[in-house]
């Protein structure tokens, strides 16, 4: 029996880690449980860097909680591996994330605290009034263009900061809307109070046309009841703060430069305005599809107020009491309603076509008499001060 070798380990020492080659280790591989852990390479198939099934990363990642990824041990120590990676019928509870209060995000910025206008009529018409305007981006085409060459070059005497860039960087800067080559920055809009709005409506004309807007939050109809208010000749309109748009980027460029002619008061209470209108005089119009009273058939002769509403829901109860009277526009289609500012178009324009009417008529009755006054003569007998002018 040959001597056995002396052993070149101390007694009492523990045996050496396993040599590690470019392959792996050498000799037996660890293994963890009755299954292969390790993929080619050397690599763990269940570190905390690869992805779990749900795209997430593993949340023991870092923590040192373990360094299986996902899948937890019990008490044994042995891992429990999810039966739902596998195809099993029932899987491991997951870690329950709560999520946060929806909210706004902080780089998000409202449509109604924009101050960006753009577009030839809406830029031209807020250089022409002087508005305040804290920057102008414009190409180079409109820049040197005869039409807005002056006005440009007074707002920049007047410290605005002049921008002459390409199409690329207008689109960034409006989000892609039509710019027409030219945008400015501008503060933001003064709405007038409800008091101011009614004496200079009553200041401006004889039987002047206020509008209320109830519940309308969509700004391209808002725009359209502005731009075709002014070109008729209505002095103001009322809108409420709360669910409803105010005066945005997107109505100044519908409306075409018609917000630098037109007054717009912003009330808390829609119904309180109305009753302060009431006591100022004028009578309350509620633009409706059940109104009873055609509008062609309703007699505007004095201070008027029409209350327009929103599409679908049309105007709110407590607007609908505080109305005088409810007017409607006859359908004889399948439509059973109209656009809030196409209807609103067609009730201004029957106000005016009503004062126009009576305008003629008194017209005509001035020129009558004055025509049988030229052919038989003054009516009463001309008393010592007509005689010694006409002497």
């Amino acid at each position: 029996m040959p001597p056995e070798k002396p052993s070149r380990r101390p007694q009492g020492s523990s045996p050496p880690p396993p040599r590690k080659s470019a392959g792996g280790y050498k000799g037996e591989k660890p293994r963890y449980d009755s299954k292969r852990s390790t993929s080619k390479g050397g690599k763990s198939r269940h570190d905390g860097d690869t992805p779990r099934h749900d795209g997430q990363p593993s949340p023991y990642r870092g923590g040192g909680k373990s360094r299986y990824g996902s899948h937890k041990r019990h008490s044994s120590g042995k891992p429990n591996y999810d039966r739902q990676s596998r195809g099993g019928p029932s899987a491991a509870p997951k870690p329950v994330i709560k999520a946060q209060q929806a909210g706004p995000h902080p780089d998000s910025q409202t449509q109604e605290d924009s101050d960006l206008i753009y577009g030839r009529h809406a830029v031209e018409a807020a250089l022409q009034n002087h508005r305040p305007l804290n920057r102008v981006w414009v190409n180079a085409r409109i820049r040197y263009d005869p039409r807005f060459l002056s006005l440009i070059d007074e707002a920049k005497a007047s410290g605005a900061v002049i921008d002459e860039v390409d199409t690329q960087r207008l689109n960034q800067v409006t989000a892609g809307a039509n710019h027409q080559g030219i945008a400015a920055q501008a503060a933001s809009h003064d709405y007038l109070d409800i008091d101011v709005l009614i004496e200079q409506a009553l200041a401006s004309a004889r039987l002047p046309v206020i509008l209320a807007a109830d519940g309308i939050t969509d700004p391209h109809n808002l725009g359209a009841i502005i731009r075709t208010a002014e070109a008729l000749g209505a002095q103001g309109i009322v809108i409420p703060q709360r669910r409803a748009v105010g005066i945005t980027s997107t109505v100044a460029k519908v409306a075409a430069g018609a917000l630098e002619h037109f007054s717009v008061s912003r009330v808390v209470n829609l119904k309180r305005a109305l009753e302060s209108l009431k006591e100022k005089g004028f009578w309350i119009y509620g633009l409706s599809a059940t109104g009873s009273q055609p509008v062609h058939r309703t007699h505007f002769d004095r201070p008027t107020v029409i209350v327009v509403g929103a599409e679908g829901s049309g105007l709110s109860l407590t607007v609908q009491q505080s109305c005088d009277q409810l007017i409607s526009i006859p359908l004889k289609g399948a439509v059973p309603s109209l656009n809030a500012s196409v209807a609103t178009g067609m009730a201004l324009y029957e106000i005016y076509r009503h004062q126009w009417v009576a305008q003629q008529q008194i017209s005509s009755l001035q020129n009558q008499k004055q025509n049988s006054i030229n052919k038989q003569g003054p009516a009463l007998p001309l008393n010592q001060s007509e005689l010694e002018s006409l002497s």
